[in-house]
C-alpha cells in the first residue's frame, strides 16, 4: 500500500522568549497509507496539532522528516507542491473564509495558482458537490452555520484538487448538528472519492469511524490500531486523560460487574443489538 506520507524520527523544539526549549514532539514515526481514514487523539499539550502542522509543511521538523508523496517538507521548492497535496482545516472556519461569497472563496485558491477560469468554474461545481453544499454558491458566508461554515473551507482544498485532508479538531466549535454535517461530509469523501483523511479531535464517536486511530501523549505516539482495538483499552484511555465513547465505557463497567459481553462493542448500535442477544 503506498503511503502519502511518512514521518521518520521527527522531533519538533519550540524556542520560547525566554530562552528555553520546549520538545513538542520527540521522535515521531508513521507512515499515513493512500485512501486511509486516519484520527489522531490525545490530551491537550500531546502535540496532536504540532504534528499535523508537518504534514502540509506548516511546521518543519527540528530533527527527522516528513515527506508528503515523496516530497521532503525541509525543501523550499517543493512547498507549493505539498500545499496542494495536503490541505488543512482548521477549528475556526471564520478565519479561513476569504470572500463575500461561497463559490468566490471556494475558487480563492484555484485562481491564485493561475487555473483557467473554466476550469475554475468545474473544481467549485465539483467541491460544492462533494459536501453538499450546491444550494449555496451564491450565500455570504458570515451568513451560514458554524457547520457549513467548515464545509465551505473542506470545498476550498478540494478545489486544490487535494489528495490528503488534515483536519485540525474542525467540530470543536460546532453544535451537535455542525459536528454530525461535517462528520458525514469526512465520511462520504473518504468513501466516494477515496481521500485521504487525517482528523485530529477530541470528540470520540468521531474516532470509532476511523480505519486508524493514533493516541499521543507528551509528544510521543503511545497507542495505536484499530478503533476498536484502542477503544477496547478503557483502563489505559483514562489513565492518559481520554475520554472513551460511551458504549465502550459500559461495556467495560459491566464485564467488572461479571456481566458476559463482548470487549470488542464500542458503538451505541452494537451495544444495543449486544444486550438484546444477552436478554
Amino acid at each position: 500500500m503506498k503511503n502519502i506520507i511518512e514521518v521518520k524520527n521527527l522531533s519538533h523544539i519550540y524556542h520560547e522568549n525566554t530562552g528555553n526549549e520546549f520538545i513538542a514532539l520527540h521522535d515521531i514515526n508513521l507512515n499515513v497509507h493512500e485512501g486511509e481514514f486516519l484520527v489522531i487523539i490525545g490530551t491537550n499539550g500531546s502535540g496532536k496539532s504540532t504534528l499535523a502542522k508537518h504534514f502540509n509543511a506548516l511546521l518543519m521538523p527540528s530533527n527527522g522528516t516528513c515527506k508528503v508523496d515523496g516530497l521532503d517538507t525541509k525543501s523550499s521548492e517543493d512547498l507549493w507542491k505539498i500545499r496542494q497535496k495536503v490541505g488543512m482545516v482548521f477549528q475556526n472556519p471564520d478565519n479561513q473564509i476569504v470572500a463575500a461569497i461561497v463559490e468566490e472563496d471556494i475558487a480563492f485558491g484555484p485562481e491564485n495558482l493561475g487555473v483557467p477560469s473554466d476550469e475554475i468554474k468545474a473544481r467549485v461545481t465539483k467541491a460544492l458537490k462533494q459536501v453538499g453544499m450546491e444550494s449555496y454558491r451564491s450565500h455570504a458566508p458570515h451568513l451560514l452555520s458554524g457547520g457549513q461554515k467548515q464545509r465551505v473551507a473542506i470545498a476550498g482544498t478540494l478545489a486544490m484538487q487535494t489528495e490528503c485532508l488534515v483536519l485540525d479538531e474542525p467540530t470543536a466549535m460546532l453544535d451537535p448538528q455542525g459536528r454530525s454535517e461535517v462528520l458525514e461530509t469526512l465520511k462520504n469523501l473518504h468513501k466516494e472519492s477515496g481521500i485521504t483523511i487525517i482528523l485530529i479531535t477530541h470528540f470520540m464517536e468521531e474516532a470509532v469511524e476511523a480505519d486508524r486511530v493514533i493516541v499521543m501523549e507528551k509528544g510521543s505516539i503511545c497507542m495505536q490500531g484499530n478503533p476498536v482495538q484502542v477503544f477496547s483499552e478503557v483502563e489505559k484511555l483514562q489513565e492518559l486523560g481520554l475520554d472513551v465513547p460511551l458504549a465502550a465505557q459500559i461495556v467495560y463497567k459491566l464485564r467488572k460487574k461479571g456481566i458476559d459481553i463482548p470487549q470488542n462493542i464500542i458503538t451505541d448500535k452494537a451495544l444495543v443489538e449486544a444486550l438484546c442477544q444477552y436478554n
